[in-house]
């Protein structure tokens, strides 16, 4: 008896066709799983088989003509019509597609004849509002959500306080979370509250850019300088904006909104790109500019940088540093 992966070799001598097609990703795209991690989850768990053989991981399939399973029932290959809803998320609201508190969910403020397969595209808080994609087509969907495809996602942020520039510039150059360095970002003042003493009560808004989204990261950067985060909202994914949308409320993509959202995810970053300092724990000196001024990370390590220094992000904590007082 063949194994998948003897069946995919020898098919694809024969007929020297590429129209397979990694098992993860048809999974996704049918709606099996709501991401392609989680795919890879259920293919790990031996509960997948293609043609009667329990699949592993990496195996390539044809949808068209093999028989997918997963736990004995059958997976109907998604057809070439998807959907692609944006939705305003109010407050209060899980971006899952189940919750087991029963608190609602974005799938709640769907439609239930359009609700099938839909996956959200990466997640807001629970207090988060503002916009998430709502779709079925499992490639898209990978492609905005993983920074390595550089579409970015802007944040409005109101913050109690007004922060400092030098504490602004720490959050822009990365800084550690969770014991690993976020990625670059950009923040500029977007509205700031009139009448009061900022520092005592007062608030201040922050239009914040990023390409790498972590858990509660906005919030933790803010909270990490003092200004804890008041308000959040996504203002826009890539090119699409909330422009007309009132809160949870959803619509279609428009043709020209879906090309641009594809054109946005063109742009691969290599891995590593972007991130500050050459190395972990090896940013550059004090007094050097970045490689944007014509000066290599590595370079930069080469002439004097020491593990640990500072130069205005934040070195990883090594065993033995001492705790200021």
């Amino acid at each position: 008896m063949k194994t998948v992966k003897e069946r995919n070799h020898t098919d694809r001598g024969q007929t020297g066709e590429t129209r397979l097609e990694r098992l993860q990703k048809v999974l996704a795209r049918a709606g099996v799983a709501p991401s392609r991690r989680q795919a890879e989850e259920l293919i790990r768990a031996a509960r997948v088989t293609v043609n009667g053989a329990v699949a592993e991981l990496g195996v390539q399939v044809d949808p068209r003509t093999d028989s997918i399973k997963v736990d004995g029932r059958r997976v109907q290959p998604h057809g070439t019509n998807y959907r692609y809803l944006l939705l305003n998320k109010p407050r209060g609201v899980m971006s899952t597609t189940s919750d087991p508190e029963g608190r609602p969910t974005v799938i709640d403020l769907v439609p239930p004849g359009l609700r099938k397969a839909l996956v959200p595209v990466g997640r807001l808080d629970f207090q988060t509002e503002g916009l998430l994609l709502l779709t079925d087509d499992g490639d898209l969907a990978h492609r905005v959500a993983h920074p390595r495809f550089g579409c970015t996602k802007r944040y409005q942020v109101k913050v109690k306080g007004t922060p400092k520039e030098h504490d602004l510039d720490r959050l822009r150059q990365g800084i550690y979370l969770d014991r690993k360095k976020t990625a670059p970002c950009q923040i500029e003042p977007h509205r700031v509250a009139t009448g009061g003493r900022l520092g005592a009560g007062g608030y201040s808004w922050w239009t914040v850019i990023l390409q790498q989204g972590r858990t509660r990261q906005i919030r933790d950067m803010f909270f990490r300088i003092g200004h804890s985060v008041q308000r959040l909202r996504r203002a826009a994914i890539g090119p699409i904006t909330a422009a007309g949308l009132p809160l949870g409320d959803l619509r279609e993509l428009t043709k020209a909104e879906l090309d641009s959202l594809r054109r946005s995810t063109d742009q691969e970053v290599p891995r590593g790109k972007g991130r500050a300092g050459a190395k972990r724990g090896r940013p550059h000196p004090a007094g050097t500019k970045s490689a944007s001024k014509g000066r290599s990370n590595s370079a930069s390590a080469k002439r004097g940088s020491r593990p640990g220094s500072r130069s205005g992000g934040e070195s990883k904590p090594r065993p033995g540093d001492r705790k200021p007082r």
